[in-house]
């Protein structure tokens, strides 16, 4: 039998992990994943910089940084994390142009020139 979602049980468990181990990278970003699907976007935020800090070379970690950052409307650092992501090897075209957390980016022409640039996934 799965399961059923539950996201404050979800929270509660991760934090209790992450207070016994605080450089748990997975945790860190699942952690900031939960906090923004339950409307927490500070607490998300503060988990992507951290997850940021402690891996500065992943990609997806900036781009979840860029993401926070755009659902707290702050633009030039959400589209400064975003080109980051790029650089370290982000790739989802597709997603990035959908992607609900960057609704606020879409008219910014420096978004839709970083779109423009990534190349169209085959």
């Amino acid at each position: 039998m799965a399961r059923k979602e539950d996201p404050a049980f979800d929270i509660t468990f991760y934090e209790s992990v992450l207070r016994r181990e605080p450089r748990y990278a997975d945790v860190v970003e699942i952690l900031g994943g939960l906090y923004t699907k339950v409307g927490r976007v500070a607490d998300g935020l503060r988990m992507d910089r951290k997850l940021v800090r402690l891996q500065p070379a992943n990609a997806t970690a900036h781009y979840n940084l860029g993401c926070s950052l755009a659902l707290v409307k702050r633009k030039t650092d959400a589209l400064r994390a975003l080109r980051r992501a790029i650089e370290l090897g982000y790739t989802d075209r597709r997603w990035m142009a959908e992607d609900p957390d960057l609704a606020g980016l879409r008219k910014s022409p420096a978004f839709v020139a970083m779109l423009d640039a990534l190349k169209p996934e085959n």
